[in-house]
């Protein structure tokens, strides 16, 4: 791709489009652009001269694309005492988790030993433009160095990794950075934005205002996944351990509650009011009970596998006051944004709902919540598709929701009984370069497989409710290949991390011209 198609050709092809200045030809130009082409502009990349002058220390799954180099660190500790220090930092460790964003945003790169394309290493990268690759299975970490075989490399020492290709190297490897403002590419997807239009939206996964402003500066046109667990960490970790530590009904949950409502309302006013009048979903909380009492969890919540055990709506059904409160935040979020003069636009998401009785149970106490406020502030009331139960009933379940958002990360994980921070590395890289598996299904979308049980739930979500909208939320709302699927499926939305969104744009217009020849 780097020597048939480049930003000059790029350039070169937009400025005869518009010379020209026909529909077709505006057309032909959109469908003509690789999306790797401005994946690539989008991000650093190595110089090809420096990989081949670098030494070749691992490889692992190219899980967030894009070049970096830096000095090793350890911890976010680690990392903030050397970004203070004016150094650039990749961060090293067997897996991260929400404790860890803090370290994780301020590094140039992420190296973990486990994880996968959904890992939560993966997904955070993504949503934040940093490049990463995990799942270097080899690779053994001990208190002073790292080493893959006998190649070694000490804590602080540089090390270099390229995103797109899962390659890690040691040393120090030159880069050429992203372009910034490329007029042309943004003529390009305004053409791809007027075909696509009408037919699917594209729309962001974030979770904060600073996501939110890259998002819409990317074309964002809603956000269709705002994950509030990512608003329980950091600082506020302590408050939401207490909340699920506390006894039922105690003056401690009543005070975590409370402090964890206050918290919660300015975060999410700042998200609505910055995407406003376009739409937000807000996800009430769905991680895993590991993500948030981490290595100290008591025995009474501890949990052999957490991503299938007391998580999203279950955890809400076990703790009534968790989602009401949720809600009482989001209510007052909203008359803030109208305060502030703007139009709230907001939907709540029920997530892990398998059993239609989930959802009438939890949406009554949300519509118990919302009732005393003005009928056109209330958020619609959904779920997200991600168990295969919940896919096969969508008929029942459809009756009870206002729109469908479908989880493809657990909904691929589920279906295939993959674990997806688990069997990435092992087994799966092995499976496509054995032809047993075309690609890696949390990459694409298993159109076979897991998208017959899409359209399935589609078609009978529909029939059930013809007025119900439905989105994708997964990382596969950003790929190319899945895009296409999805798109033929019927959805009306796709939702992708900020950084993906220009591609998702492309390849949405792209899936529209396919499908019209």
């Amino acid at each position: 791709m780097e020597n048939e198609h480049t930003l000059d050709w790029l350039i070169a092809l937009v400025e005869n489009a518009k010379s020209i200045g026909t529909e077709e030809e505006k057309k032909n130009a959109v469908a003509s652009v690789p999306t790797s082409l401005v994946e690539s502009l989008m991000h650093n990349t190595a110089l090809t001269e420096t990989s081949t002058e670098l030494k070749l220390f691992g490889k692992g799954i190219p899980a967030s694309p894009g070049a970096a180099t830096g000095v090793i660190c350890f911890s976010s500790d680690s990392v903030l005492d050397a970004t203070d220090e004016g150094k650039k930092v990749i961060l090293v460790c067997h897996e991260t988790s929400p404790a860890d964003e803090i370290g994780m945003r301020m590094a140039e790169g992420i190296l973990t030993v486990r994880g996968g394309m959904a890992s939560h290493a993966a997904v955070v990268a993504r949503g934040w433009g940093i490049p990463a690759v995990v799942g270097v299975s080899d690779l053994e970490i001990s208190e002073k160095e790292i080493k893959i075989g006998e190649n070694r490399l000490e804590e602080g020492a540089y090390i270099s990794l390229d995103g797109s290709t899962g390659e890690v190297f040691s040393g120090e490897m030159k880069l050429r950075e992203s372009s910034e403002e490329i007029s042309e590419l943004k003529i390009l997807l305004d053409w791809a934005d007027e075909i696509r239009s009408e037919h699917i939206k594209v729309r962001a996964n974030s979770d904060t205002r600073e996501d939110t402003e890259r998002a819409l500066s990317f074309g964002a046109e809603g956000i269709g996944l705002c994950r509030t667990e990512h608003m329980f960490m950091g600082d506020r970790l302590p408050l939401i351990q207490r909340f699920i530590l506390a006894s039922e009904e105690s003056e401690e949950e009543k005070e975590s509650l409370n402090e964890l409502m206050n918290a919660q309302r300015l975060d999410l006013s700042e998200v609505i009011s910055a995407m406003a009048p376009n739409p937000v979903t807000v996800r009430l909380l769905d991680a895993p009970l590991h993500e948030f009492l981490g290595e100290e969890t008591p025995d009474e919540w501890l949990e052999h596998n957490p991503m299938l055990g007391t998580r999203g709506v279950r955890l809400a059904i076990l703790r009534e006051q968790l989602y009401r409160m949720q809600t009482r935040a989001l209510i007052g979020a909203i008359l803030d944004v109208r305060e502030m003069g703007k139009k709230p636009n907001v939907d709540i998401m029920i997530p892990l709902v398998s059993e239609v009785s989930e959802l009438d149970l939890v949406r009554s106490w949300i519509e118990e919540e919302v009732a005393s406020v003005e009928e056109e502030l209330r958020p619609s009331i959904g779920t997200m598709i991600e168990t295969p139960r919940a896919a096969i009933t969508a008929d029942q379940i459809a009756k009870s929701a206002d729109f469908f958002s479908f989880g493809t990360n657990d909904l691929t994980q589920l279906v295939f009984g993959f674990s997806r921070d688990d069997i990435e590395s092992r087994v799966i890289g092995m499976y496509v370069n054995e032809g047993i598996l075309s690609a890696n299904p949390f990459e694409t979308l298993d159109a076979l497989g897991v998208g017959d049980v899409m359209k399935q739930a589609i078609s009978k979500g529909r029939k059930a409710n013809p007025g119900l909208e439905i989105g994708v939320c997964g990382e596969h709302g950003g790929d190319p290949a899945s895009i296409k699927f999805l798109f033929q499926a019927g959805v009306d939305y796709v939702s992708c991390s900020p950084f993906r969104l220009p591609i998702a744009r492309l390849a949405a217009a792209q899936a529209v011209l396919s499908s019209s020849n």
